[in-house]
């Protein structure tokens, strides 16, 4: 027998309440760390901005290289002249209106400019190289960025689910409470601090809640995504945590992240640039050469052959004319302003040697600290997983003891607050053992996975 329920707005109402959050669910994309990286590199707005800078430098390379080509101009003039001028094509006064056409081609290249043209070539290019190398600075922070940020999302995931578990053993011993003081088993001030107890866990459950959210957000802002689209951040398997390598020695790493490190090779580029830019500078004590010619014409209507008129095409055909040369330019006295270009490219050069030896210290102390700190991070884990398994003991035994009435509500209550905070040390301890070995990755060119 098949039952036929009547089909209501009411009914229909609900049916697309369901299906619209359905589809809500379904909306929620999961974000894996390999998605959440290429979704970064693909849309953060900082290394677009990057490329850009990168593709003007192309253009000023290239256009440095298009500097040793000749440039070539035409120059086309018509005009009319009214009173007493000069008849350009007999170079004769005459006081009558004169319609005049003239024009010339010009072009020039230069032969020698002290090897300066050379030389901002080189720069320029060198300059390519820089932008480069920043631009993959930019992606390999934003790839760290992104795989902490994960991570403290996977931290915070993991808080707000022992939250939850809190609040339920803090509902289970207030209605416990609640019983014996019925009964008169237990004082009002047992009951308080049940209730006490459940108000706590609930706060702890906002907290992780908001660190959660937050978290959440800065991911997306990372991926450039709307703040208000729901995502879903995958979890990988904490069981292979055992894999966690945290044993590094400190001056391998080092000397493996010297000859990779973006920091370092946007600074050792930047000096080469440095050291390119004084033999540019040195270029103006040289004299320049260039070579030069021009092809000209013009057409006066003035002019006439035996009274008659002199047509256009004949009279620019004989007046045309040419010419070639060398011009040569000596630098003689320019109130020294080349010797203080010199000047201070060698200044930018030395400071530029200092940055690159700053990058390397600071990466080295960077690396040895991350050493440590994986180190003392494998330490807090150990400790951090016998002292919850130590409280995990301790309540077990109150909470058994506390149901048969042989412990106070207060020895109850400090046990589970002991055991709730020795949970969230742990959690936040194996989180931390990965996010720091992960930095080792980092340093050493490893790919960053989980």
């Amino acid at each position: 027998m098949k039952l036929k329920l009547p089909i209501t707005k009411v009914t229909i109402a609900c049916l697309i309440l369901i299906a619209a959050t359905n589809i809500t669910a379904n909306a929620q994309e999961v974000i894996t760390l390999q998605k959440a990286v290429e979704r970064a590199l693909e849309r953060n707005l900082t290394i677009k901005q990057a490329q850009y800078n990168e593709a003007l430098s192309v253009a000023d390379y290239e256009q440095s290289r298009n500097n040793r080509l000749p440039a070539v101009s035409a120059s086309p003039r018509a005009y009319y002249n009214f009173g007493r001028s000069a008849d350009p094509s007999t170079n004769q006064f005459v006081n009558q209106r004169i319609f005049a056409i003239d024009g010339g081609v010009n072009a020039q290249v230069t032969l020698f400019q002290g090897f300066q043209l050379r030389n901002q070539i080189i720069q320029n290019r060198i300059l390519v190289d820089v932008d480069k190398s920043n631009t993959a600075k930019i992606k390999n922070d934003l790839v760290l960025n992104v795989v902490t940020q994960y991570l403290a999302i996977l931290t915070n995931q993991d808080l707000v689910t022992a939250a939850k578990q809190q609040i339920d053993i803090s509902k289970i011993a207030l209605d416990r409470a609640q019983k014996n003081f019925d009964v008169g088993n237990q004082t009002l001030a047992d009951l308080s601090q049940a209730k006490a107890q459940r108000s706590t866990a609930e706060l702890n459950l906002t907290t992780a809640q908001n660190q959660l959210d937050i978290s959440l957000l800065v991911l997306k802002q990372y991926m450039e995504m709307n703040p208000l689209e729901e995502i879903t951040v995958e979890k990988p398997d904490i069981s292979k945590l055992g894999d966690v390598r945290t044993a590094y020695d400190g001056a391998s790493v080092i000397k493996t992240a010297l000859e990779i490190n973006p920091d370092v090779k946007l600074a050792e580029t930047r000096e080469r640039v440095s050291q390119q830019a004084i033999k540019t500078a040195m270029g103006a004590y040289y004299p320049s050469v260039v070579l030069f010619g021009s092809a000209n014409s013009f057409y006066s209507d003035a002019r006439t052959i035996n009274g008659a008129n002199y047509p256009f095409v004949d009279q620019f055909k004989d007046n045309f004319n040419q010419s070639v040369g060398i011009s040569l330019q000596i630098p003689i006295f320019n109130r020294f302003t080349t010797r203080t270009s010199v000047r201070k490219a060698r200044i930018n050069f030395l400071n530029a040697q200092v940055n690159t030896q700053l990058s390397k210290n600071n990466l080295s102390k960077i690396i040895i600290q991350a050493v440590l700190d994986v180190q003392a991070a494998n330490k807090k884990l150990q400790s951090t997983e016998q002292a919850y398994q130590a409280n995990k003991e301790a309540f077990n035994v109150i909470q058994q003891r506390y149901n048969v009435g042989l412990v106070n509500s207060l020895d109850y209550n400090t046990s589970l607050t002991n055991l709730n905070k020795s949970q969230f040390d742990l959690i936040q301890a194996r989180y931390e053992v990965i996010f720091r070995s992960k930095v080792i990755d980092y340093y050493l060119g490893n790919p960053i996975t989980l």
